[in-house]
């Protein structure tokens, strides 16, 4: 077999011990390992699987700062330190193509698609021999459902938004084989509609072959089966604008009537209180995936993660004028127990309360959850149909009356589809504060970026609605070309 040299992070684990500590999700890292030595034991293989995972959740991707940057673009934070290191450029909009914020993403987002891509060359080239086709095909699936994350949430700050154009807009370069050595970087970029082509298809390939659930609760929230797959299907719908195709996804993994569950594979429901989800275990049937820390061995720094900016370090305060100022969010609403509330400079001041662990930040970092497969269901009924629709009000009320049982919606509180619409798209920003979603919500609908302290809106015409592309990307590619 041909020799190679794979120059990635975290390809071995702990080969002797990964029988006895299979979960770990942080794998010794290697400078550059042979092909050959990589994939030649069962135990090997299975350490490049987790550490793919071990990448998507670096401080500079969906371990703090992709999260970060999604919730301060939009209206629910206020800066208080002004730092350029910690979100400041991003809050504000002044990004530019050296930006930490904008090199740091890509580059994270793209390490951990060439580490998908490089397994699963390697896996097509005697990986597969090495571990037994059905267990090659779980674990290829897992590739390709990560590499679709990884494609996704790029999408969503480098690209303008699927319904500009209907995808003909410029998005990323799409690469899907592995770089194993420095060479020929040049790649131009992909539309939009061809990138989200090809996360559809590795959705659909991941669906099709990762395991219908694992055997801990653990690995069925840190790892992807079935179910994660058509999860995060709902979510790439939903900001293409396909709102049947959420409706198909959806309705695989969630029941017909209430009380909603999903009826195959891990058996993904509601909590009963919200809270429960942001506290150990962390394993709840509501975490479709998450992204594990370990006190010890498995942390991000503190100015990448999510509890540094939002809660102990208090880079951001919530926004008096944003979605807490909403009357229609009551007081009693469990929700509200994840607000923390601190003096700041005198003043009274709100934090998102989610991530409040304090350092070393171990605190899981949801990437899907069931709750927002219930919302995106409804609201894509509400949407497709333009009706007012009952199925999509008893969801709205599923995730609404689990943490404020005093408020039932019916049809006469929505005159109109629009006014139901409105309603979903508001229980998000409650249901998913601090996840990471507001941004990406504002646009999928071609909505500004609203205004926040002294920062003024962004209109969706507005050059600053996404992000430059890395400075990086533009020296080493020169097929490339800027936002």
């Amino acid at each position: 077999m041909k020799r190679k040299i794979i120059y990635t992070l975290a390809l071995l684990a702990l080969i002797a011990t990964s029988c006895r500590k299979e979960s770990k999700l942080n794998p010794e890292s290697v400078n550059a390992v042979s092909f050959e030595f990589s994939f030649s034991t069962p135990d090997r293989v299975k350490a490049q699987v987790l550490g793919m995972y071990s990448g998507l959740k670096a401080g500079d991707f969906y371990g703090g700062r992709y999260i970060v940057y999604n919730e301060v673009r939009a209206d629910n934070y206020i800066n208080l330190t002004t730092n350029a290191v910690t979100a400041y450029q991003v809050w504000n909009f002044t990004t530019s193509n050296n930006a930490q914020e904008v090199t740091g993403l890509w580059g994270a987002a793209y390490s951990v698609i060439n580490r998908c891509n490089l397994f699963i060359d390697g896996m097509a080239a005697g990986g597969a021999a090495t571990v037994g086709p059905a267990l090659a095909a779980n674990y290829v699936a897992e590739a390709k459902l990560v590499r679709a994350i990884s494609y996704y949430s790029l999408l969503q700050l480098y690209a303008r938004p699927y319904w500009d154009g209907n995808g003909s807009k410029p998005g990323v370069p799409l690469r899907l084989k592995g770089n194993s050595v420095a060479g020929n970087y040049d790649l131009a970029r992909n539309t939009v509609g061809e990138v989200y082509a090809q996360i559809i298809k590795d959705l659909n390939e991941a669906e099709t072959a990762l395991p219908l659930n694992y055997t801990t609760a653990y690995d069925n929230t840190i790892r992807g089966h079935r179910n994660t797959a058509i999860a995060f299907k709902t979510r790439v719908y939903l900001s293409m604008q396909r709102y049947a195709d959420v409706i198909t996804e959806a309705n695989k993994i969630v029941s017909a009537a209430a009380p909603f569950t999903a009826t195959s594979g891990v058996a993904n429901a509601l909590q009963a209180n919200v809270a429960n989800v942001f506290k150990t275990p962390y394993t709840t049937t509501e975490s479709i995936m998450s992204s594990p820390m370990n006190a010890t061995t498995d942390v991000v720094g503190g100015q990448t993660a999510l509890g540094s900016y939002f809660f102990s370090v208090r880079e951001f305060k919530l926004n008096d004028a944003g979605i807490i100022a909403d009357a229609g969010w009551k007081a009693t609403d469990t929700r509200r127990t994840l607000i923390g509330t601190a003096t700041i400079s005198g003043v009274p001041s709100k934090l998102m309360g989610k991530f409040a662990t304090p350092s070393p930040y171990i605190d899981y970092v949801p990437i899907i959850r069931y709750a927002e497969v219930l919302l995106s269901l409804g609201e894509a009924i509400t949407r497709s149909t333009n009706t007012v629709d009952a199925r999509a009000i008893s969801l709205l009320n599923a995730v609404r009356q689990r943490s404020d049982a005093t408020t039932t919606f019916t049809a006469v509180d929505f005159p109109t589809s629009a006014d139901l619409a409105t309603a979903f798209l508001k229980e998000r920003n409650i249901e998913l504060l601090g996840e990471g979603l507001r941004s990406p919500d504002l646009l999928r609908l071609g909505l500004d970026l609203p205004a926040k302290g002294t920062v003024s809106s962004v209109p969706s015409t507005d050059r600053r609605y996404i992000f430059p592309i890395s400075q990086t990307e533009l020296l080493y590619n020169k097929l490339m070309t800027d936002n």
